[in-house]
């Protein structure tokens, strides 16, 4: 009985692992973005509070691992919340920038599902007599079901060159059950990046 409370528990656990996957990309043909000296990235994540927009960006700006800035060295909260177009351009310009990402959180899932219980029933030494028989067979010992929830969170990403002010790639991933943020960050990064190399738009 052990061993099917662990395959069930070990089950249970495995869909809940976190996984984050390309859901839509899209970027303008004949165009491509190569990380290099002249080129400089503002890097901007939407969110609602500072811890969380402070790891998201730290990570981004690894990821590039060319001349790029965090907004929150240069945009404090209330900017973002005012969310004024002539504040952001007014840095772009000053910091000589030549491209901004920005993310945002588009949506969340939630999907919950059913976790049966085992049931298993006792039969060693009930052959004695029927009454032995009834008295081993009849009890059965049951873990109860329980409910859990898959979350999945949708980000978008969209990548803009500055002059000319040009969406020149965007794309949505699909993240499940994060447990943590700088991992899930990661992830989305990475995927985020080797999708851009691969389709041609990345170029190192």
């Amino acid at each position: 009985m052990n061993r099917l409370f662990a395959v069930i528990l070990i089950s249970a656990l495995a869909a809940c692992q976190p996984t984050t996957q390309i859901e839509k990309s899209w970027f303008e043909i004949g165009t491509h973005y190569t990380p290099s000296p002249s080129n400089k990235v503002l890097v901007v994540a939407l969110v609602k509070d500072e811890y969380s927009r402070t790891v998201i960006e730290d990570n981004l700006v690894k990821k590039f691992k060319n001349p790029a800035v965090e907004s929150y060295k240069l945009l404090t909260k209330e900017m973002i919340k005012e969310a004024k177009p002539e504040a952001l351009e007014k840095y772009i310009a000053e910091g000589g920038f030549t491209h901004i990402l920005l993310m945002r959180l588009a949506g969340v899932e939630e999907q919950a599902y059913y976790v049966p219980g085992a049931s298993v029933s006792v039969g060693v030494g009930m052959y004695g007599g029927y009454g032995t028989y009834f008295g081993y067979a009849a009890p059965v010992y049951s873990a109860p079901g329980s409910y859990s929830t898959d979350k999945k969170y949708h980000i978008e990403t969209a990548f803009y060159s500055v002059k000319p002010n040009k969406l020149l790639w965007t794309g949505t991933t699909k993240t499940e059950n994060p447990k943590k943020l700088d991992k899930a960050v990661n992830m989305i990064a990475d995927v985020v990046v080797d999708k851009m190399t691969k389709q041609g738009f990345l170029v190192r």
